[in-house]
């Protein structure tokens, strides 16, 4: 079982009760996915840049890729429908926690001039979007053997009902957030 799994149980449940005066243990706030998106828009001129895309998301999540198309044609794009623009994968369970202990403790601090995430990039709903410029960041990714620096998206998913619950809950998880 991983590190940040434990402290969810223990130590993160105990203070979300303990903030916001919840009855039943049920009610804390959980991570229930997190979601990585790469769009690779060169791949509609060249296939091999998204099999090169696809093989760094593995890498960093450990886990199958799914190439995405595009849903529709956008003449001004030049991409027609059904065409392969990206690819994602969903984390859910043991490897949803292991990805997110190696993006806060490993990866965000090895961004350049890093000074935190935005405290902003919530939804609504309790869900967080954060954008990575450069996925050379992970340590999976040997930065010889890289062809382009690509960005992604990282979206966790959580059960909170407000944006301030599920700010606390990223907060316990170390999320390094702006001053």
């Amino acid at each position: 079982m991983s590190r940040l799994k434990d402290m969810y149980k223990n130590e993160i449940v105990d203070a979300m009760i303990k903030k916001f005066g919840y009855k039943n243990i049920m009610e804390v706030p959980k991570i229930d996915k997190i979601v990585v998106n790469m769009g690779v828009g060169e791949a509609k001129e060249n296939p091999k840049v998204l099999e090169a895309a696809v093989a760094d998301m593995e890498k960093i999540t450990g886990q199958h890729v799914v190439v995405t198309k595009a849903k529709k044609s956008i003449a001004n794009f030049k991409i027609r429908e059904g065409q392969s623009i990206g690819c994602k994968t969903t984390l859910r369970g043991e490897k949803m926690y292991e990805f997110l202990d190696r993006l806060v403790n490993l990866a965000l601090p090895r961004v350049r001039d890093f000074r935190g995430v935005s405290r902003d990039a919530f939804d609504g709903r309790g869900n967080y979007a954060l954008g990575i410029k450069e996925q050379i960041i992970f340590p999976e990714i040997e930065y010889d053997k890289i062809d382009k620096v690509r960005g992604m998206d990282v979206i966790i998913v959580t059960t909170a009902k407000t944006d301030e619950e599920a700010r606390e809950l990223l907060r316990l998880f170390n999320m390094p957030y702006e001053k």
